[in-house]
């Protein structure tokens, strides 16, 4: 038994209990799996992106940073050159020197659709640049518009 009752009124000392009180230990274990069991779905992402977070501090770029741009007309553009779509692939090839490992910029502007984008994304990819990030204005969501970043 943890504690016993006492005999005598007489006793002020008490006796010693030589077990362990698991309840807090078992609490702390129950709170660590509730953390566990919501963080994990979180965790797990489905669809690999080279964003960083809006707030993040921005990466360095490379000394010549690569742009590919959407315009809203859907025209595309390989740094300030405009390029048609049947010779993206030549023209992306030169400007990189065939180097598919360099990382592209790729910018399109708001009026352009999801499905444009990743269009133009899966000509990226025909061509073998892998390494693609998407490019965005940083700013800082102020309180008005803090509910719709989410």
């Amino acid at each position: 038994m943890a504690g016993g009752i006492r005999d005598g009124f007489g006793e002020d000392d008490l006796q010693e209990s030589h077990e362990i009180n698991v309840t807090p230990f078992i609490d702390v274990m129950l709170v660590l799996l509730i953390i566990f069991m919501v963080a994990a779905p979180l965790a797990t992402v489905d669809v690999n992106v080279d964003l960083p977070a809006s707030t993040a501090t921005p990466a360095p770029k490379p000394d010549k940073p690569l742009y590919v741009t959407v315009k809203d007309d859907l025209s595309l553009a390989i740094g300030q050159d405009a390029v048609a779509r049947t010779a993206f692939q030549q023209a992306l090839t030169r400007a990189t020197d065939g180097d598919t490992e360099q990382r592209i910029f790729l910018r399109a502007d708001r009026a352009v659709a999801y499905g444009d984008l990743m269009d133009v994304m899966n000509l990226l990819r025909g061509a073998g640049y892998l390494k693609v990030a998407l490019v965005g204005l940083e700013t800082f969501p102020d309180a008005g518009s803090a509910s719709l970043a989410r």
